[in-house]
Formats: C-alpha cells, sequence, structure tokens
C-alpha cells in the first residue's frame, strides 16, 4: 500500500470513527461539564463510607461542592458553597440546598445536581446492573480499600480503557496465562443511554504465578472465578471479579486532567480471615501496586500527551465489528453515539458543530 500524504491522512475513513476534538477542547470540555455532568445521576460514594449518625463524605460535581451526610440512619445530599475536608463527622445543612438523591446499586449514593430529574436512578442505568444485581445487592457491602489519581488525561480516556480492549498488550502477562478462549467470546451488551456491560467468563487465577484459586469467596450467587464489568456513561465503572469489588468514579478537573476515585469493597459479614483475602484479591490486581491498575493509567496519560490542544485532529476508528465480542467496538460506539446527542454535535466532527450551536444560541 502506498504511503499516505498528507491530504489522505486527514481524509475521512470508510468505517466509524471520531475526532480526538473530543478530547482534548476546553469549549467541549465546558459543554461536558454543563451539558452531562451537571444533568446525570452520579455515583458519589458508598454507605458504608458513612455508618454513623452525623458522618458525611464530600465529593465535586460538575465544579459544584456536593456532600452526602448520614441523618439517622437517612443519606441526604446536600450542596455545599465550600468544604474544607472530604469526610469527617457533624456538618452543619442550615441553609444549604437539598439534592435528590437515591441508594442504588450495592449501597452506592447517587445524587444529581438537576433539580426536576426526568428518571430515576434505576431508570437513568437501564438495566445495566442486572448482571450483578444479585452478586452486590444480596448482602451489605463496605468499602475496605479508597485512593484517588489525578492523571494528565481526558476523563473519556480512562472510560475507553474499560470499554475496548486493545489496551489488553499492557496486560501481557494476563493474556498468556489466566485468559483464554472464554475471554474473548465475551459480549458487550449496550443499554440505553450510553451504558455498557461486559458478560462473563472464568478467570484462570491458578495459571497466575503466586496466584491461587478465587471461588470459595466468591460474592453471592456469582459462580467460582467469574468475571463482569458495567461501564456506566459519563465515566464510571463497576467492575466484579471472583471474590473483589472495584468501582472507579471520574471527576472532570479539565479537558486534559480528571481525578479518578477507587474503591474495593467487601462484605460486611466477612470475617477477618476472610477480609483479608479479599484485600490482598482486590490489592494485587487494582491497587496503586497492583498488577493492572498502573497499566491501564500509563496508557491512558500517554494517549492524553498524543492528544493536547493544539496538536493537529485525528481520525480515531471505531469501525471493528466482531458480532459484538470483546474486541468489537461496539461499546465505543454506542458511548459516543450518547455523548454526541447530549451534547448536540457529531463526535467526527465536534468543534465545528459546537460554533454552530453557540453561534446560533447567541
Amino acid at each position: 500500500m502506498a504511503p499516505r500524504n498528507h491530504k489522505n491522512w486527514l481524509r475521512g475513513p470508510k468505517v466509524e470513527y471520531i475526532s480526538s476534538e473530543c478530547y482534548n477542547n476546553y469549549s467541549i470540555y465546558e459543554q461536558e461539564i454543563e451539558q452531562i455532568f451537571a444533568k446525570v445521576w452520579v455515583p458519589m460514594c458508598h454507605t458504608s463510607e458513612m455508618c454513623n449518625d452525623g458522618d458525611f463524605r464530600s465529593t465535586q460535581i460538575a465544579h459544584q461542592n456536593v456532600v452526602a451526610l448520614n441523618m439517622k440512619g437517612d443519606i441526604q445530599v446536600f450542596l455545599c458553597p465550600s468544604i474544607d475536608r472530604p469526610s469527617g463527622n457533624g456538618f452543619d445543612t442550615d441553609g444549604l440546598k437539598k439534592l435528590h438523591s437515591e441508594v442504588k446499586h450495592g449501597g452506592m449514593v447517587w445524587t444529581t445536581l438537576d433539580p426536576n430529574p426526568s428518571h430515576s436512578v434505576e431508570e437513568w442505568t437501564c438495566g445495566a446492573f442486572d448482571c450483578i444485581a444479585d452478586a452486590i445487592d444480596t448482602e451489605e457491602m463496605e468499602v475496605f480499600h479508597y485512593h484517588k489519581a489525578i492523571i494528565d488525561t481526558n476523563y473519556k480516556l480512562w472510560h475507553d480503557t474499560n470499554s475496548e480492549f486493545y489496551h489488553d498488550f499492557m496486560h501481557y502477562f494476563n493474556r498468556v496465562s489466566g485468559f483464554n478462549d472464554e475471554y474473548f467470546a465475551r459480549k458487550n451488551i449496550p443499554f440505553d443511554n450510553g451504558h455498557v456491560n461486559v458478560s462473563t467468563f472464568t478467570v484462570n487465577y491458578e495459571e497466575y504465578e503466586g496466584f491461587e484459586d478465587r471461588g470459595e469467596l466468591s460474592f453471592p450467587n456469582l459462580p467460582p472465578n467469574q468475571w463482569y464489568m458495567v461501564d456506566l456513561f459519563p465515566g464510571f465503572n463497576f467492575n466484579l471479579r471472583g471474590n473483589a469489588y472495584r468501582s472507579d468514579t471520574v471527576t472532570p478537573l479539565g479537558p486534559n486532567r480528571v481525578l479518578i476515585e477507587f474503591r474495593g469493597y467487601g462484605l460486611k459479614k466477612d470475617t477477618p480471615e476472610e477480609r483479608n483475602t479479599r484485600v490482598k484479591a482486590h490489592n494485587s490486581i487494582w491497587g496503586p501496586f497492583g498488577r493492572n491498575l498502573h497499566e491501564d493509567l500509563i496508557g491512558v496519560a500517554g494517549q492524553g500527551t498524543t492528544m493536547r490542544e493544539g496538536t493537529e485532529a485525528r481520525n480515531i476508528l471505531h469501525g471493528r465489528h466482531e458480532n459484538s465480542t470483546i474486541h468489537d467496538e461496539v461499546g465505543m460506539r454506542h458511548y459516543y453515539e450518547a455523548w454526541g446527542k447530549f451534547l448536540g454535535v457529531s463526535p467526527m466532527n465536534p468543534l465545528a458543530m459546537l460554533q454552530e450551536n453557540l453561534y446560533a444560541a447567541e
């Protein structure tokens, strides 16, 4: 095949694609904050992080400080002008605006800045959690691991990592040991509102050097050594793997900067020995020094570096079709279709359409 010249390189592909402008433009970022994050349901924390009356947990959504407070067993969420700590006990809510909130899907505290949400949490998630509902809702869970990271990349690149599986090459040892034909036959299943879940397969943990079978402490109603994942629009991930459960929540800090909060969960009824086993299983894969997490973070930071604002726009292909199995890019196409609808733009040419929309609004 003859090499491409510059004109050919910029020509639109004949398969599905998006523009790298989706990731690096400040105007697009501002619209994402206003049109997406200020309107959707956000899983801000877990009930186990505020067990006692008066306990609170804070976060930021769409540049607004938000506080979840345990008020005699009833979790309520408030908009707060300022907050000086992420958690604690005792918080004065006088004069604060109360937000809509619900506790759903394994004890997560959900809230939205939208004063009149058109959907409940169940309606918003559209069945994406059904595949793991019996595992995370049967027994009460609690957070045993929390850490956060600020990464110099666009928040969507982190979500992309959980939606596409070409990044497997970074997990080489996993691919030549624990993965098998079942792994590559897993299905990406789209749901309304841009959500996707990834169906299960049996992980051969005994093939990992230094690892043991994880079937004994599987979550309730989960067959031994199974792995399910829920990718929730616009950037939240829930990962149930064997005897450990993880959630990621993103807070965009700019077009090229994102705060990611990671939580690991066990069952509240765990014995100390069972909890130690779960902690070890979680941290060996997803902790700050685990086998997978740092590789994913390095990958998205590298991608972000190549897409800084001012670099030439490029086309990112989403055209692989493999019967919705794991390397089919159906999850990516589904996500960016929803993303484009929220912003009123085409992901293939978002900046020009956004500028037209803003000009028309004036």
